[in-house]
């Protein structure tokens, strides 16, 4: 039994486009080995991409899923293929309650298709909300396949379903154990289709989860992820076969861009090739740093590609955000899709618009310098009379920035691009950011990430380390990117004179910690101060946090990489105590 993974990036909502998707990794896999799979899996959802949301109540959508399943059933008559597929669909329910839908896999043949398997455990929890779309069924999904002198009995789960291992996975949802259900059916594997978002350290729990179900089963997992970027969520693939007695995947494939391999059932041990290949991989993984970065790089490309931009504006200040920004957006797109805009006022210093310069230069990225010290004179000139008084402190400072972001919204409107914004998690936390200034764009890039992380990731990227990466992604694969100048520099928004992060908040080394333990960890004040936290600093930037929730309902899509990010998986009201 040949059973080929396809790890595809499907467009969400393109159910037709899918289906031709599927169709074409088909073709190009039997041209590359030479060889037809007797079944092809494709991950969750994957007619519809991952997630759709509020397309699953379209009917117009619903339909075109019918068309897409028969473009799959006509393809594979039209190749003279008898291979099966298993494909990700949406299934009607036959009544008239809501939620009216299942989320299922769907077993497709030139002979036809039929629903063989339907999700039991719906996540509700973070970025997920699939009980606004689907009900949960009960009793796991199986098929029977004929292969040569034997029939293959396989299980089949959907993503969640084999999230059921309480030791290592913390957060198990209430309902059955689909992998328990199947233990009495003695099947030859298990196929779990799945659409997980990228995490960090989350790949490697993927493979001990699928380990765990292949002991208690006595067969391997077969394990298939949707690769590439939907929005705010970017999915790293990295689709696995996890045999019962091995820790180390008899087959891997690769994390962040489209593959198809096939395993043959029989096969109970890895190859070399695949020991190499799942060496290479565990050793990227244990780099967090790397892992990070082709996510990042996954998700502005897909993000720009996928809203049908081809290139990128973004303001480049001589600081390090806006530097690690230009450095993925380069990666992403190509040095020659970016553009970047310098705009100094009387308060940038000579040094950062130097530096500025130096990173466009070793990018090989666009630059245009619009000095806006006569329009910040034309708004003081305009403003005074109506303030009675000359506009100054924070009103002054977010005119600077107001002014830069209407600048850079016209570039981009006038020039078709993708304004790239370039604030951190830190800033976004505490309200450090302004609103239709620095706050103007159609995507943050780094706005999952804090200031710490914005740092570490800059230095992995000037190290030797990041070498073979960097040039995967053609970028200059020696010597520095980011720069020293730039790394070593006070992070500062230089907004007035001899301005620096640090004259308005905490020292990041210990601001980021209480901003995890607040987010991610959802201490109280009382909490974060018996954690260690100091009792004045938690007061003050509780408070900060708290105001600055209406900024972030009104924040650009983010990239999501954390375990807790800004965006739709973080719900707290604006107006509460």
């Amino acid at each position: 039994m040949r059973v080929a993974l396809a790890q595809i990036n499907p467009v969400v909502g393109d159910l037709l486009g899918n289906a031709t998707r599927i169709l074409q990794g088909l073709d190009s896999l039997i041209e590359t080995t030479g060889r037809q799979p007797d079944l092809l899996v494709t991950p969750e959802l994957s007619l519809w991409g991952y997630p759709p949301r509020d397309l699953l109540f379209s009917p117009t959508h619903l339909q075109r899923q019918r068309e897409a399943l028969d473009t799959l059933r006509s393809g594979l008559a039209a190749r003279q293929s008898d291979i099966a597929l298993l494909v990700g669909v949406a299934d009607p329910a036959d009544d008239a309650l809501h939620p009216a839908l299942y989320n299922a896999i769907t077993l497709v043949q030139v002979g036809g298709d039929q629903v063989v398997a339907r999700k039991q455990l719906l996540p509700s929890y973070d970025v997920f909300d699939e009980t606004r779309y689907f009900r949960p069924s009960r009793g796991a999904g199986q098929i029977t396949l004929h292969n040569g002198d034997r029939n293959w009995r396989l299980g089949i789960t959907i993503c969640e379903d084999l999230w059921v291992d309480q030791e290592l996975h913390g957060r198990r949802l209430v309902g059955p154990d689909p992998v328990a259900d199947l233990i009495p059916a003695r099947i030859d594997a298990l196929i779990n289709c799945s659409a997980s978002p990228f995490g960090r350290r989350k790949a490697a729990l993927r493979r001990q989860l699928a380990a765990r179900a292949a002991q208690r089963l006595g067969c391997p997992v077969v394990y298939v992820n949707q690769v590439g970027g939907n929005d705010e969520l970017v999915f790293d693939g990295a689709s696995f076969v996890m045999g019962s007695n091995c820790e180390t995947p008899l087959l891997q494939l690769p994390d962040c861009r489209e593959a198809i391999q096939i395993w043959n059932a029989a096969d109970r041990a890895p190859s070399a090739a695949n020991q190499s290949t799942v060496t290479q991989r565990i050793q990227a993984e244990q780099q967090e740093m790397e892992a990070l970065f082709r996510t990042l790089v996954t998700g502005v490309k897909d993000y720009a590609g996928k809203c049908g931009f081809q290139n990128v504006l973004l303001g480049l200040s001589g600081g390090i955000d806006s530097a690690l920004v230009a450095v993925i957006a380069a990666a992403a797109l190509g040095s020659d899709q970016v553009q970047t805009l310098l705009m100094p006022s009387p308060w940038s210093s000579e040094a950062s618009l130097a530096d500025a310069l130096n990173l466009a230069d070793r990018l090989g990225i666009t630059h245009t310098i619009v000095p806006i010290e006569t329009l910040m004179d034309g708004f003081q000139t305009t403003l005074t009379p109506a303030l009675e008084s000359v506009p100054s402190g924070v009103t002054a400072e977010n005119l600077q920035s107001r002014i830069r972001g209407t600048l850079l919204m016209a570039m981009a409107n006038q020039q078709g691009q993708l304004l790239l914004t370039t604030g951190n998690k830190s800033e976004l936390a505490v309200g450090y950011c302004t609103l239709y200034g620095d706050m103007n764009g159609g995507l943050a890039v780094i706005g999952d990430l804090y200031k710490s992380t914005v740092f570490a990731l800059c230095q992995w990227i000037d190290s030797s380390e990041a070498s073979l990466c960097r040039k995967d992604l053609s970028l200059p694969a020696e010597g520095a990117l980011i720069g020293s100048a730039i790394l070593e520099k006070p992070p500062s928004a230089e907004l007035r004179p001899d301005q620096k992060d640090s004259d308005s908040l905490p020292d990041y080394d210990r601001l980021d910690p209480l901003l995890i333990d607040m987010i991610e960890h959802r201490l109280s004040g009382q909490q974060l101060i018996t954690a260690g936290h100091d009792p004045e600093e938690v007061q003050r930037i509780e408070s900060l946090f708290r105001r600055a929730e209406f900024k972030r309902r009104q924040a650009a899509p983010l990239l999501k990489v954390s375990a807790q990010a800004f965006g739709s998986g973080w719900r707290l009201p604006i107006a509460a105590v």
